[in-house]
């Protein structure tokens, strides 16, 4: 087992733990473990918790089968909190909303990436929910139309670059992600794998 670092936990033996998605990084939730908890996640390689209402110990899922298994645990400058990435099964609230943070309270979320994992979940309900008034349905039903829809916008991005239209420009890319994604989604790539490419290239 990899040898767990010295963390900081506070007056009670807590450590906050912050829940991220590991394909969209959407923050999921966030919980409490302690020594124990932080043991077992890395035994387990499953997310586990120190419940303050229960007092007791508790892996995320146990009951709803909505378990997270662990892709990497970060702790911040102070190491008195943890940051793990996850594999969601299911959702990851109680309520059965896909995050915990589902409230809005201030400001909005336009011009954010939160609309990445919205997008993504609006996708894959399409393709396992097909309708034919859908356009994303129609471009699943259409491989031909969903390639070409791919390379049209790919070259009014090129375009709108060499018109320096920075309006048109966020326009033809935003056409460009939502094509790519239905493509991805259709046959089934894990985002994980894109970003392995990615890491490769950036080292």
């Amino acid at each position: 087992m990899t040898e767990i670092p010295k963390l900081n936990y506070d007056e009670k033996g807590l450590i906050p733990v912050i829940v991220q998605d590991y394909r969209t990084n959407e923050v999921l939730m966030m919980a409490y473990s302690n020594e124990e908890a932080v043991k077992l996640m890395y035994e387990t390689g499953y997310t586990h918790f120190w419940s303050r209402s229960r007092q007791k110990m508790w892996k995320k899922g146990e009951e709803s089968g909505h378990v997270q298994k662990i892709r990497s645990i970060q702790a911040d400058c102070d190491d008195d909190t943890l940051l793990v990435r996850v594999e969601q099964t299911g959702v990851a609230c109680h309520t059965g909303n896909p995050s915990c943070f589902f409230k809005l309270i201030y400001g909005n979320t336009d011009q954010t990436a939160a609309i990445i994992p919205e997008l993504i979940r609006t996708v894959e309900d399409r393709k396992n929910n097909p309708s034919e008034e859908s356009y994303t349905c129609k471009l699943f039903g259409d491989e031909t139309k969903m390639c070409k829809k791919i390379v049209e916008e790919a070259a009014e991005v090129a375009l709108a670059v060499k018109d320096h239209d920075e309006d048109e420009i966020a326009a033809e890319t935003s056409d460009l992600i939502y094509h790519t994604i239905v493509a991805l989604v259709k046959e089934g790539v894990d985002l994980g794998k894109i970003y392995g490419e990615l890491t490769e290239r950036h080292s």
